[in-house]
Order: structure tokens, then C-alpha cells, then sequence
């Protein structure tokens, strides 16, 4: 199905489900702070999940569509089904399968760490144009753009497409100590990162926010920040506000050992997540950043 080019919400819908087959009526439902979400309820009974936003903003369903098109070719983990992608009227839209959540099935956790690990052994050969690490073509990681521009290594890449635009979003917060800090944090990056025995395609924003109980009982992963890179880092979000269980972890490593240090490695990877936090909400998370600065610089 093309989800391109539709140029109205109703367009889409009879292009997924029929001609005849229209909206009765909208209620606004959970999908985050950036877009309006909305379930719609068809004439047939049916239901559908819809994002909206600008037409200034419509390269966030782009990059999501990719995404999430990029997690279910790999057939390892379920993601919602991509119904339609366009415009209608002032804004942009993105129709999805609303999933309809289940009760987790008694080894969800289990699962979820087989599928995560499954997923970053997929093949990314076809992913990143010119390089080992990057995407198709630049993203969001929350309403801030995410460089994907293609790199050889990872430390290059996560130094050039991670650290160092957010830090230039963030120079305000610092003062002259801190910059040399910071400096000297991003031209020894090899003192504590390693690369990956092969690159791997990421979510890029796994949080508890991000993945849904289906109606399979199992975890389906929302709103990907998707882009190829060490999977350490995927793992390392999973942990920063709470962490998911430890079951999950167990499981993940019993198909993808993690190598020594990566629970050193994991606070210096969620600095790219704390400083985008900085940038969008403000300095409550100006101490955590400087305290990892300080550790690693």
C-alpha cells in the first residue's frame, strides 16, 4: 500500500478499509506530547489509531513510517501496522492499527529481552547508504532533529551524530570549566566506548513510554528513533528512568552476552539522552548531565 501520498485522512481510510467506510467520531487517546493522537471510530465498528501535526512537521510521520518499516522487516519483534501517511486540510497525519493490549503473557519479559537481542543481530547491510552506522536518512529523538549522516566507526559516529548536537544546543547551560570538560570528554571517547562485533538496527528511544502489551500478550515497540549503531546504547535507554525487569536482561544476554564494561559504558551512552532532556525541558537535568561529564571527561 502506498502511504505517501494521500492527500486527506478520509482517502486513507478507504484505502485501507473500503469505500462506504468513514469516521463517526474521534476521541483523543494517549500518543505522546509532540502530536495530537486520536482514535477513530469508523462506520463498520471498526477502530483506527491516528497521529496529527503541523504541515510544517510532517517529516515526523516520514521518519517514523521509516522506522518502524525498518523494525518489522526484520521480523523480530511486532510493531503497529502503517495504514496511511499524509495530509488533511492545515495538517499532517499518520494512520496506524490501533493495538489493542492484552494481559502480558507470564514470560513477557522473557520475550521481550529474546526479541530486543533478535533484533539487533538482524542485517543492517541495507540500511545506511555509504556506511557501517547511521540510517537512511536523518530523524527525531522527541521533537529535536537526530543526524544519521553515515559513519565507519561508532565512536565516530556517536561523537559526530550524537554527543556533539546536543552539546551545541546546550552550550548556554556550561561555563568555561564545564566546556573544557566536555571537550576533553569528546577527544577521549576511546578511553571508554568499544566498537560492536557488528553495527545494529536500534529503536534509538527504548523507554517503558515506547513499547505496548499487544494483543499477542507480547511487547510491541511505538515511536522509534530507529538508526544503526551499537546496540549498548538501545540497551542503556531501557535503563535510565527505572529500567525495565531484571528477567528482561537475563533473557536478552542469554542471546547477546554484553561484553566487559558496559555498565560504565551505559551512563556515558545515556548522556546523548540526558542532554536532549536538557534541551527540551529545561535545567532539572543540568546536574545529571554534569555529573557524567565530570566521570568520563
Amino acid at each position: 500500500m502506498n502511504t505517501t501520498g494521500f492527500d486527506s485522512l478520509d482517502a486513507a481510510i478507504t484505502a485501507c478499509c473500503g469505500r462506504g467506510v468513514h469516521i463517526v467520531r474521534t476521541s483523543s487517546i494517549s500518543g505522546g506530547d509532540i502530536n495530537d493522537a486520536q482514535c477513530l471510530h469508523l462506520s463498520d465498528g471498526s477502530a483506527l489509531f491516528a497521529k496529527f501535526n503541523s504541515l510544517s512537521n510532517r517529516r515526523f510521520f516520514e521518519a517514523e513510517e521509516l522506522g518502524l518499516r525498518a523494525i518489522e522487516a526484520t521480523g523480530t519483534i511486532r510493531t503497529p501496522r502503517i495504514l496511511g501517511r499524509g495530509v488533511d486540510k492545515s495538517r499532517s497525519f499518520l494512520l496506524l492499527e490501533l493495538v489493542h493490549s492484552a494481559r502480558p503473557q507470564r514470560d513477557f519479559w522473557e520475550r521481550f529481552g529474546h526479541a530486543l537481542a533478535a533484533l539487533h543481530q538482524a542485517d543492517t547491510a541495507a540500511l545506511v547508504p555509504g556506511g557501517r552506522f547511521g540510517f537512511q536518512q536523518d530523524n527525531f529523538i522527541g521533537a529535536t532533529p537526530q543526524c544519521n549522516a553515515p559513519r565507519e566507526t561508532w565512536l565516530e559516529f556517536f561523537r559526530c551524530c550524537r554527543l556533539e548536537p546536543q552539546i551545541r544546543l546546550a552550550a548556554h547551560w556550561f561555563d568555561a570549566r564545564e566546556r573544557r570538560q566536555i571537550q576533553s570528554l569528546l577527544d577521549h571517547l576511546d578511553r571508554w566506548l568499544i566498537e560492536p562485533t557488528q553495527p545494529s538496527l536500534l529503536h534509538g528511544d527504548l523507554w517503558s513510554g515506547n513499547y505496548l502489551t499487544g494483543p499477542d500478550g507480547q511487547a510491541w515497540l511505538i515511536d522509534p528513533a530507529a538508526y544503526v549503531g551499537h546496540a549498548e546504547a538501545d540497551l542503556a535507554m531501557t535503563a535510565l528512568f527505572g529500567g525495565f525487569r531484571s528477567s528482561f536482561y537475563e533473557a536478552y544476554q542469554e542471546i547477546s552476552p554484553l561484553e566487559s564494561g558496559y555498565r560504565e559504558r551505559r551512563e556515558l551512552y545515556n548522556l546523548y539522552h540526558l542532554l536532549n532532556h536538557l534541551n527540551l525541558f529545561g535545567g532539572g537535568y543540568l546536574s545529571s548531565v554534569l555529573r557524567t561529564v565530570a566521570r568520563f571527561s
